[in-house]
C-alpha cells in the first residue's frame, strides 16, 4: 500500500493520545467506584453490570477513527480490474463493387455507418485501427484509442479497384504488430512455413468484403499466420442474396460473395463468419464482435473504501453504546 498524501499520516499521533485519555478516564472511574462501592459499577440501562463489554464501543470507535486518519492520506493499492482490452482492426474492402446499392444507400455507406457506431461504443481500453484493401492494401489509421481519428479515417474511404483478401489480412496483421510481417506469397502458396510471428493476442480483425478474391496471396495461408499469433478474423459478407450488378469502367459487372472462402478464413483463425444481408444485420454483427476479458492489476485509490469501513465501525460502536449505556462512548 502507498499513499497519495502521506503528509496526513501525522494525524495517527492522536490514536495513542486517545488511548491514553481513555485509560485515564478508566482510572478516574475506578477511583470513583472505590469511593461509591457498588453504586459506582458501570451498568446497562436495565441495571445489570456490563463488565468488560463496556470497552467494546470505545474500541470500535478507536478503530473507526484510526481508519479515518489513514484515509486522510489517500491510500492506494494494486487491485485487479477485469475489463475488455486489445486491438480491433476494421478491414474494409474498398473494391469498386462496394458501390452496389443492394444495401441502402450503398454497400460501402452501410458498412461505414455500422463501423462508426461500433467505434463509438468501444471503451477507451480498446484500440481501433482501419485498413483498406482492394488490389493493394493500406493502413489508413494505425490502432489508436482516439475515436475521432478512427472516425475520420472511416469517412475518407472510397471504393475502387479489385479485391485482395490476403492483402487485407496481411495489412491488418501489420497494423496490429506495428511493423511489416515478412510473408513470401510464393512460399505461402507452396505450403512452406512462414516466419514465426510474436503473439498478438486479444486482437481481432473485422474483414468487410463483398467480392471474390482476385489476388495470388493465399488468404487461407495468411489466416493461418494470424491464428498462430492469436489474432481472430471475423469475415463479414456484405450484400444481398441476389447479389448486384455494378458499372466498372463502363462495363456491367455482377458481384457475388464467395462465402465458402470467407468461412475458411474464419475457421483458420478461430473467428466466425457473418453474412450481412441488410443494414440492420450489419449493425448486429458489429455488436457480436467482442474481445477477451482480461484482468490487470492497477494502482487504485481506496480512500472511499476505508472511509466506508470507518463509518461502519463508528455506527456500530455508537449503536452499542446507546443500547448498553444510553450515551455515546
Amino acid at each position: 500500500m502507498s499513499f497519495l498524501a502521506p503528509e496526513w499520516l501525522w494525524t495517527l499521533i492522536f490514536v495513542p493520545l486517545l488511548v491514553v485519555g481513555y485509560l485515564a478516564l478508566l482510572g478516574r472511574r475506578a477511583r470513583q467506584q472505590a469511593d461509591l462501592g457498588t453504586m459506582g459499577l458501570t451498568q446497562t440501562q436495565r441495571g445489570r453490570p456490563l463488565g468488560r463489554r463496556r470497552h467494546i464501543p470505545a474500541v470500535l470507535f478507536l478503530i473507526g477513527v484510526t481508519i479515518l486518519f489513514v484515509a486522510l492520506a489517500r491510500p492506494e493499492m494494486k487491485l485487479d480490474h477485469a475489463r475488455r482490452e486489445g486491438t480491433v482492426i476494421l478491414a474494409f474492402d474498398v473494391s469498386a463493387s462496394m458501390k452496389a446499392d443492394d444495401l441502402a444507400p450503398t454497400r460501402m455507406q452501410a458498412a461505414k455507418k455500422a463501423a462508426r457506431a461500433f467505434v463509438s461504443d468501444q471503451p477507451h481500453s480498446i484500440r481501433v485501427g482501419v485498413v483498406s484493401f482492394s488490389t493493394a492494401s493500406f493502413v489508413v489509421q494505425p490502432p489508436t484509442r482516439v475515436k475521432e481519428d478512427v472516425l475520420h479515417a472511416i469517412n475518407r474511404l472510397s471504393p475502387s479497384g479489385g479485391t485482395s483478401l490476403g492483402q487485407g489480412i496481411l495489412a491488418s496483421l501489420n497494423a496490429i504488430a506495428g511493423k511489416p510481417i515478412p510473408i513470401d506469397a510464393e512460399a505461402l502458396a507452396a505450403g512452406q512455413p512462414q516466419p514465426n510471428v510474436k503473439f498478438l493476442g486479444s486482437s481481432a480483425v473485422v474483414l468487410l468484403t463483398d467480392g471474390e478474391d482476385t489476388s495470388r496471396l493465399d488468404p487461407i495461408g495468411v489466416s493461418d499466420v494470424a491464428a498462430q499469433s492469436g489474432v481472430r478474423i471475423f469475415p463479414v459478407g456484405v450484400g444481398s442474396d441476389t447479389g448486384a450488378v455494378v458499372q466498372i469502367d463502363g462495363f456491367n459487372v455482377a458481384t457475388h460473395l464467395d462465402e465458402g472462402l470467407l468461412r475458411q478464413i474464419a475457421k483458420a483463425s478461430n473467428g466466425a463468419y457473418f453474412r450481412a444481408q441488410s443494414t440492420a444485420q450489419l449493425d448486429r454483427i458489429y455488436d457480436t464482435v467482442d474481445l477477451q476479458l482480461s484482468t490487470r492489476a492497477e494502482m487504485t485509490e481506496i480512500t472511499s473504501i476505508l472511509a466506508g469501513a470507518a463509518l461502519v465501525f463508528l455506527i456500530v460502536g455508537g449503536a452499542l453504546s446507546l443500547a448498553w449505556l444510553g450515551r455515546a462512548p
